[in-house]
């Protein structure tokens, strides 16, 4: 089978490494690719927008499955695009990514099929959103309807950055804002296959979405990753699936816009239960990073039968190891990333203990630079949490570039639970031995 994945960054690098790897794959191509996947597939210069030059070249080399990695393609219906000329895509539909691209819609949609997520409210006026402010309370979160690569969401602990915040995004080009009420909880993100009708679920994973140690700065798109989520046991997972994952397919399918691909759905586990913070049409970055490594079956058979509405039956085997991921984003990042550093130390050795996908990388002339704000996903494997980062940050200390910036805290909120959890568990061991 030839698979030809858009996208350029970190994610899809991961779904070459691991599609590269899959039996049923002969041929791996990625549109427009980075300088870290040469060694694992082939790196087409095309620009995914020119879509008849796009379509002429998948036809052209016979492409059997097509892989949407970002979310703006398929907002902008380019998986309708390709599935009009007869090839199977791994990726929603136009309108069925407005779960993501509009979160106003997703809200609405939970609404209407009593899916639990928090309170809300969509404004248009600043007068409007400042009374709602003001009844619920602060802390209070704001969030862009749009796409905003992970960086439209705004908690705010005071009235006045509340009424900053709200004025802002309606200056903006947004024409609606979502207010919502603040959860309080451990988030978790729960990926599942999904070919419109069934729902394959993956294990969780803990996302980082704050710039700074102890979720302090900046929402980014993901400062780094850890799975499985030792919180996240089968009896939890078992009662998202049926009261969040499979409750939103079928409501897609109800409403004419059956999902296909993967459905990343954003969760917080709060005292009444698990409530969606926010679904997305694709493959988180960097969840993807710390899922595939973990990943025993054959990716490519699971995506083409997603892509092809033939899941029913089928299974995922899963590693028993733990998997982490710690971003190193460059200077200035969220805001106005410094690129053209150049990079040192081992960014290609994949082993039994870490591995490092590229995000933002170029190659000039002999060296690697940097080319975006996130530029590596550095990955520990290992047999517990510890272990993997461990062996994340131990690979974290090879690498440099200048303005190098990256979380020093990612999977502490786990390793207390899993010390309590060892705890209980040898305490109960002792007593009934």
């Amino acid at each position: 089978m030839k698979v030809c994945i858009i996208g350029n960054g970190g994610r899809e690098h991961a779904l070459a490494w691991k599609l590269h790897h899959s039996p049923s794959v002969t041929d791996v191509y990625v549109v427009p690719g980075n300088a870290g996947m040469t060694s694992i597939a082939t790196v087409v210069n095309l620009d995914w927008k020119n879509r008849d030059t796009l379509l002429a070249w998948l036809l052209d080399y016979k492409i059997d499955l097509v892989v949407i990695g970002p979310e703006l393609p398929l907002v902008e219906g380019l998986s309708d695009a390709i599935r009009s000329v007869g090839i199977p895509v791994f990726g929603p539909s136009q309108q069925a990514s407005r779960l993501e691209g509009s979160k106003s819609f997703a809200k609405d949609i939970m609404r209407r099929y009593v899916i639990p997520t928090a309170k809300y409210e969509v404004c248009q006026d600043v007068e409007t959103g400042k009374g709602i402010i003001h009844q619920w309370g602060v802390p209070i979160v704001l969030k862009r309807d749009g796409l905003w690569g992970g960086k439209g969401v705004t908690i705010c602990e005071t009235f006045t950055d509340a009424e900053r915040v709200l004025k802002e995004m309606l200056s903006s080009s947004e024409e609606s804002v979502v207010i919502e009420e603040y959860m309080r909880g451990q988030e978790v993100s729960l990926l599942s296959f999904v070919d419109g009708t069934h729902v394959l679920p993956m294990i969780g994973a803990r996302d980082h979405k704050r710039l700074l140690d102890h979720d302090e700065g900046p929402n980014t798109g993901g400062m780094g990753a850890y799975a499985p989520v030792p919180e996240l046991d089968g009896t939890l997972e078992q009662t998202i699936v049926d009261t969040i994952v499979k409750p939103i397919v079928k409501a897609m399918a109800e409403e004419g816009h059956p999902y296909v691909g993967c459905l990343y759905t954003g969760l917080m586990l709060t005292e009444e239960g698990p409530k969606v913070v926010e679904f997305n049409a694709r493959f988180g970055d960097p969840e993807t990073q710390v899922l595939l490594p973990l990943v025993q079956s054959d990716l490519g058979v699971i995506m083409h039968a997603t892509a092809m509405g033939q899941l029913e039956g089928m299974s995922l085997e899963w590693s028993k190891q733990y998997a982490s991921c710690v971003i190193l984003a460059s200077e200035g990042y969220p805001q106005q990333p410094v690129t053209g550093q150049r990079i040192t130390g081992d960014i290609h050795t994949i082993d039994t203990v870490s591995m490092v996908f590229h995000s933002g990388t170029t190659y000039e002339t002999d060296h690697y630079v940097t080319q975006g704000g996130r530029v590596l996903g550095v990955v520990g494997l290992g047999n517990t949490l510890e272990q993997s980062l461990e062996h994340a940050y131990e690979r974290v200390s090879m690498i440099d570039f200048e303005g190098r910036q990256y979380r020093k805290d990612i999977g502490e909120s786990s390793i207390g639970f899993c010390i309590h959890t060892q705890y209980r568990k040898n305490s109960i061991d002792k007593e009934y031995n």
